[in-house]
């Protein structure tokens, strides 16, 4: 078969409908290189590519107001005498293809419910991806965990499954895999892992709502998934966070744990609070909110894969602009962040945050994400404390500081650019003016 031509609208219109696949025998037109762009570049004082805005985060639904007013007049305001909470989570868990959601006030304490619930205690070892938000490690030492470190694949920007094992203990108790940006990560090749060491599984799906593996939900291949609802969040309350299993005991006593450990379920009822619990509830105003942006969060979800597709299929055209790549068996992102890598040596060895400040001049937004987390002072200080001086001998922590040799992890960290989630909401012309501007850079670079 002949390879088609495709053009914007038809991206849309095919990644709107969901079908990734439809993309395999289409190209969109290349790019030529060759011709440099005569126009100056906007940092050096040239006119920037892009003058328009960028859709705003988050969008508020005002048909949402009269559900919110009524239930403050009502004083109905927590989960213990309202239904609000209730019905998200229902709702939530249907959308995930799950049998339960619990609410919680935020991803971390999600996190924080997850672990505890499946037994991480004071004294364990927690593997988890050193690619990713502080919560992400800093829930395990919440837990007066150890957080270990496996290194990046810097091409999927994830979770490298070949370096788990290795880093596995007599004292690890769980793998902690980060769906970061959105990407899914080779969850069989980490449950695999877990299986083989009778570790458990709690997915960081915090940025991951909507992404698939092999056509399921992020958040529902481990024992536990955890969201995030935080107001950047493709799916925004300001605050807020939830998680998912189909694991009933499990759920029970998630419940339990983030309500101040009182009875719930099988959880049985020895006295008013028969576990060690916190409040990490959810408020019913964050639940309406939340049942009021579900309303777009399919729509958002596919806009942002069409325009992810586009620039996949035209930024790899461009000499030292990688896009990430998907994982063995990750169907579709989230996209929450939009990755790529910024080879420098493409570009007359022009740094990487001069190529992102000359990027955002043109008027294309952009960051360089995540650094080298595992090498955070907070680690040092938390690994150097009277608490952890106790629960790991000193030989265990030499060990650790000298595996926290990360070279993947620390070359991803030196080349990633991203985009975040609301330029994904844009329009097409606002995609081909990110392609002209890097294009731009590109047959400029001398000049930077």
């Amino acid at each position: 078969m002949g390879t088609k031509k495709i053009t914007r609208r038809q991206a849309i219109t095919a990644a709107s409908a969901g079908t990734i696949g439809t993309f395999v025998n289409w190209s969109f037109p290349s790019l030529t290189f060759g011709s440099k762009m005569q126009e100056k570049l906007a940092i050096n004082g040239g006119n920037k590519v892009h003058n328009g805005t960028w859709p705003e985060w988050p969008v508020w639904d005002q048909s949402a107001e009269k559900d919110i007013v009524d239930m403050l007049r009502s004083g109905r305001w927590w989960r213990g005498n309202g239904e609000h909470v209730v019905d998200f989570e229902n709702k939530y868990a249907e959308l995930m293809g799950v049998k339960r959601c619990l609410a919680t006030a935020s991803g971390t304490t999600a996190l924080i419910t997850s672990l505890k619930a499946l037994g991480v205690d004071a004294g364990d070892e927690v593997i988890v991806s050193p690619f990713t938000f502080i919560a992400s490690y800093n829930v395990i030492f919440m837990n007066k965990a150890l957080p270990v470190f496996a290194d990046t694949d810097p091409e999927t920007f994830l979770i490298d499954p070949s370096t788990i094992e290795s880093r596995i203990t007599e004292r690890t108790a769980a793998i902690l895999p980060v769906h970061i940006y959105g990407l899914p990560a080779d969850m069989d090749s980490i449950n695999a892992i877990a299986q083989k060491h009778q570790l458990k599984v709690v997915e960081d799906a915090c940025q991951a709502w909507l992404a698939e593996y092999k056509g399921k939900k992020a958040g529902t291949l481990g024992d536990a998934g955890c969201f995030s609802f935080q107001n950047s969040k493709n799916l925004p309350a300001g605050e807020g966070g939830a998680i998912i299993s189909n694991n009933e005991e499990l759920m029970d006593k998630c419940h339990s744990l983030h309500n101040c450990g009182r009875p719930y379920g099988s959880i049985k009822r020895t006295s008013g609070y028969p576990i060690s619990g916190s409040n990490f509830r959810m408020q019913q105003i964050q639940g309406l909110i939340l049942m009021s942006q579900m309303n777009r969060i399919i729509k958002d979800a596919d806009i942002r894969l069409t325009n992810a597709l586009y620039l996949d299929a035209k930024l790899k055209e461009i000499p030292g602009i990688v896009p990430y790549k998907l994982a063995n068996g990750a169907t579709r992102s989230a996209y929450h962040l939009y990755p790529f890598r910024y080879l420098s040596e493409k570009f007359n060895n022009v740094p990487r945050d001069k190529f992102v400040r000359a990027l955002n001049a043109e008027g294309i937004p952009c960051g360089s994400g995540y650094g080298p987390q595992n090498k955070d002072g907070l680690i040092e200080d938390t690994l150097n404390s009277r608490g952890y001086k106790r629960l790991f001998s000193e030989a265990r922590l030499k060990k650790w500081r000298d595996e926290n040799i990360l070279p993947g992890n620390d070359k991803l960290c030196r080349e990633a650019v991203i985009f975040s989630q609301n330029i994904l909401l844009g329009s097409a012309s606002d995609m081909e003016d990110i392609v002209r501007a890097i294009t731009k850079i590109y047959e400029n670079r001398e000049t930077l």
